[in-house]
């Protein structure tokens, strides 16, 4: 079985230092792109937290619509601390997946979740940092190995 495809797509990140932290995760976890939405990123793109200088080697794109710029047989999933959404540690990732996130300081819209196969969360006491939960997903999927679900 091959390692699959990793994306993640970040919903209107609120700060430079979020986007550099999940660029720096990307790095470490072999995610193929990053593709974010919204102005507030734009406003400040300083990479004071990417300190390996990931984006030189991973794109990170700024697209208008997350559900138009789907890769290739990708699944989209949605991670976010919502009524109805799967506890990470129960979850097989696919194959080939494109994880999106929403704001720290908000949740996904619904017209995101809507066209997202499945929506997972990480169990915790609270809403966690961005970067964090971006972490926590991409370790959640190498530490899974290749046992990939077939949805």
């Amino acid at each position: 079985m091959s390692k699959g495809y990793s994306c993640v797509g970040l919903f209107n990140p609120k700060t430079p230092e979020n986007v550099g932290s999940v660029m720096r995760a990307a790095g470490c976890y072999g995610v193929n792109s990053v593709f974010y939405t919204g102005t507030r990123y734009d406003l400040a793109m300083k990479f004071c937290t990417d300190t390996k200088n990931i984006v030189g080697s991973i794109p990170l794109i700024g697209v208008e619509d997350l559900k138009a710029i789907i890769p290739h047989d990708c699944v989209p999933v949605a991670v976010d601390l919502i009524e109805g959404a799967k506890p990470l540690p129960e979850y097989k990732h696919p194959e080939r997946a494109f994880y999106i996130f929403g704001p720290e300081d908000g949740t996904l819209k619904k017209d995101i979740t809507e066209f997202c196969r499945e929506t997972i969360y990480v169990p915790t006491n609270g809403c966690m940092n961005l970067a964090a939960a971006v972490n926590v997903i991409l370790y959640d999927r190498m530490a899974k190995g290749e046992s990939f679900s077939n949805h």
